[in-house]
């Protein structure tokens, strides 16, 4: 337990620059194998973009960090007519509806399982670095981070 923490205090302490670049090499590792591994027509993407909302969603909320991170992808399904407060009243909307929301965590949760121990290891590396965008690690994040290690 002291090891994770330990972990998650470096991922909360990451500078920008690296979180960028360890943030990029892995899209551009994991949305290949995504798409190979999809058998529904969902593109790497998507599936990509399914794990980063998860990580977002394991403490319910959105922070304007965590916006920041995901607006390319709200802007491309949604165009201009999207901004942070907008988003933030979707996504709490999403939040009340707490088992929705708590299905889809879940649903990442099994996903993963079905990944190479490689693949699943950069997805962990991921969602630890979109919890820690904010600068902290919840409690509740941190629970659905060890779920996706088990």
């Amino acid at each position: 337990m002291k090891d994770f923490d330990k972990i998650c205090k470096d991922f909360e302490n990451i500078d920008i620059d690296t979180y960028a670049a360890v943030l990029t090499e892995k899209a551009m590792k994991l949305i290949p194998a995504l798409s190979a591994f999809s058998e529904d027509g969902l593109s790497g993407v998507e599936i990509f973009a399914s794990f980063i909302y998860g990580a977002i969603a394991a403490d319910g909320k959105l922070s304007e960090d965590e916006y920041a991170l995901i607006y390319p992808l709200l802007h491309a399904f949604f165009g201009d007519s999207i901004n942070y407060e907008d988003a933030k009243r979707a996504f709490s909307s999403l939040s009340k509806e707490h088992k929705e929301l708590k299905n889809m965590v879940d649903d990442m949760v099994d996903l993963i399982g079905c990944f190479s121990d490689e693949m699943k290891a950069d997805i962990i590396i991921v969602a630890m670095l979109i919890c820690a965008v904010d600068g902290k690690i919840s409690l509740k994040e941190k629970n659905w981070i060890k779920k996706l290690i088990k």
